[in-house]
């Protein structure tokens, strides 16, 4: 296969070659895919600190959907095996979604203080960390957290 040259973008700068691109937006799709779960994940983890325990309510009032909503991602969550299916139960996150808590959490933390760092406020750090969090790689986490120390 030949590769073309990259493209000038209109506003000067070279644009990545095709293939190169397309690795960049299938990452975006797969960071997309995986938002819910960690989402979920970090939530039903911190609500079970601070609470003691989780119900699809919890959740629902939290992300501002319906519990139908939350119901059809509990059960995903099930299947991918982040949470116990136990009926009628509070929600449990099995070893693998504490891990994945974990981590989630620390994405989020390490992004809010970098952005806080940079002299965002804590409340809109906060709310664009909710984002970004998901699409970060560990090259740039790691420079962040460089930045931060």
């Amino acid at each position: 296969m030949i590769k073309s040259q990259p493209e000038t973008h209109p506003f000067g700068t070279e644009m990545l070659l095709p293939d190169a691109q397309a690795r960049n937006f299938l990452r975006v799709r797969d960071a997309h895919r995986r938002e819910i779960v960690e989402d979920y994940v970090e939530m039903i983890s911190e609500l079970g600190r601070t609470q003691g325990h989780v119900r699809t309510g919890h959740l629902a009032e939290r992300f501002g959907v319906s519990n139908a909503t939350v119901s059809n991602h509990v059960q995903r969550l099930i299947s991918e095996g982040m949470i116990l299916d136990q009926p009628y139960q509070p929600l449990i996150l099995t070893e693998t979604g504490r891990n994945l808590a974990k981590k989630s959490r620390r994405r989020h933390m390490l992004v809010r203080d970098f952005l806080m760092a940079m002299g965002v406020d804590a409340a809109v750090a906060e709310a664009d960390a909710e984002g970004i969090e998901h699409h970060v790689s560990e090259q740039t986490l790691a420079a962040f957290a460089k930045f931060i120390e």
